[in-house]
C-alpha cells in the first residue's frame, strides 16, 4: 500500500538548503547554443556523484538519521539516486542498504558497490526491487527513501532550481526532465516560495516511457506500457498516489513528449558542439528545446543538465551514429 506523503514543509526545505549547503559545491549554470539560440544550462551532471540526486538524497537521509540517530536507511535504485543514499550515507555516517534488480546495469552496480552499503540484487525489474527493498524496510523497521514520493527528497531537489535563478535570474522559462517527478516537484516549489511564478516551467518524457504524461491523462501506472529508452532515469518512473503527481497537476504545466530519435541525436550533439557529456536523461530536455517542442522560441529558456551517467559503450555508440540534420 502507497503511504500518504504530504508535500514538504518551509521548515523541510530550509533544512534541505542547509545539509546540501554543507556538502555539496553548487554547480554552474552556464549557456550553449541551441541551433543558434542562447540556452541556460544548469550542469548537475557535474555533481559528485553525477547526477542531482544527490540533494534528495541528502536532505532525506539527513531527516532519517535526526529522527533516529542509531537507525538505518534503505532504498531500490539501479541509478542515480541509489548513489546518492550510498553517497549521503557515507557522508552522514548512516547505514544504507540499496537493492538492485539481479540485471541492473553492471556499470551502476560496480559504482554502487564502491560504497560501504549493503548492496542487495533482487528481481527482474525495479518494482521487484522496490517490493523487496519496502518489505525489507518493515521487517528491520527502518525507513524506506523514494526516489521521488518522500517530502525530504523533493525539498532536496528544491535546491537546484534555488541556485539556478541567483545564477540566471533573467530566466524566464526552465525545461525539466521527469521521470517519477521529484526535480519537476522541487523546481515548482522553489519557484511558487520565490515568488517567480511568471517563470515558465515545462516538463518533458521520452515517448518510449512516460507514466506522468499518461497519468496526468487518467491513465493508473498500470495501464501505462513502457518500452526501452536511453532515458533510463526517467524510465518506468512514477507511483499512484505520489505526492509528485499531485504537485506537478496542480500546477498546471504542460508535459511534452520526445521521441526516442532525438534524444539519440542530442547527446551527440552535445558532446560534439559544447564538450558536455549527459546522459539520455538530461538530454531530453535539450532534445525538446532543439525541436521547439516546448511551443517557445523567443523567450530566455534554460534545462537542468540531470546528470552525466551514461556508459561509455553506449556513449561511443551513439557518437559513432550519423548525425541526420534536425527539422
Amino acid at each position: 500500500m502507497l503511504r500518504h506523503v504530504s508535500p514538504p514543509t518551509n521548515e523541510q526545505l530550509e533544512r534541505a538548503r542547509e545539509i546540501v549547503a554543507r556538502y555539496l559545491e553548487p554547480t554552474p549554470t552556464v549557456t550553449i547554443l541551441v541551433h543558434g539560440r542562447k540556452v541556460f544550462v544548469k550542469l548537475e551532471s557535474l555533481q559528485v556523484t553525477g547526477s542531482f540526486k544527490i540533494r534528495g538524497a541528502l536532505a532525506a537521509v539527513d531527516a532519517a538519521h535526526r529522527d533516529d540517530p542509531n537507525g538505518a536507511v534503505i532504498t531500490a535504485s539501479a541509478g542515480n539516486h541509489g548513489l546518492g543514499i550510498a553517497h549521503a550515507s557515507t557522508l552522514l555516517g548512516v547505514r544504507a542498504t540499496v537493492v538492485v534488480p539481479a540485471n541492473a546495469s553492471v556499470a551502476k552496480v560496480k559504482k554502487l558497490s564502491t560504497y560501504d552499503i549493503e548492496l542487495i540484487q533482487f528481481g527482474s525489474s525495479y518494482d521487484d526491487a522496490q517490493g523487496h527493498a519496502k518489505d525489507l524496510a518493515e521487517t528491520r523497521a527502518i525507513r524506506f527513501i523514494s526516489p521521488f514520493n518522500d517530502s525530504d527528497v523533493v525539498a532536496g531537489q528544491s535546491t537546484v532550481f534555488d541556485e539556478m535563478l541567483r545564477q540566471a535570474p533573467e530566466i524566464e522559462h526552465v525545461v525539466v526532465s521527469v521521470g517519477g517527478g521529484g526535480l519537476i516537484s522541487g523546481t515548482l516549489l522553489s519557484r511558487d516560495l520565490q515568488g517567480r511564478s511568471d517563470i515558465r516551467v515545462t516538463g518533458v518524457q521520452p515517448e518510449e516511457s512516460a507514466a506522468l504524461y499518461h497519468v496526468l491523462r487518467g491513465a493508473s501506472m498500470a495501464d501505462v506500457v513502457h518500452h526501452p529508452t536511453i532515458a533510463d532515469g526517467l524510465a518506468g518512473g512514477g507511483d499512484d498516489g505520489a505526492i509528485t503527481n499531485e504537485i506537478v497537476a496542480k500546477s498546471g504545466i504542460d508535459l511534452v513528449l520526445v521521441p526516442e530519435v532525438e534524444i539519440r541525436r542530442a547527446v551527440r550533439e552535445i558532446a560534439e558542439n559544447n564538450g558536455l557529456v549527459m546522459e539520455g536523461s538530461a538530454a531530453a530536455s535539450y532534445a525538446a528545446i532543439a525541436a521547439n517542442r516546448v511551443d517557445d522560441e523567443t523567450s530566455r529558456v534554460g534545462f537542468i543538465a540531470s546528470g552525466r551517467n551514461i556508459s561509455h559503450e553506449l556513449l561511443l555508440e551513439l557518437l559513432s551514429e550519423p548525425l541526420m540534420s534536425h527539422p
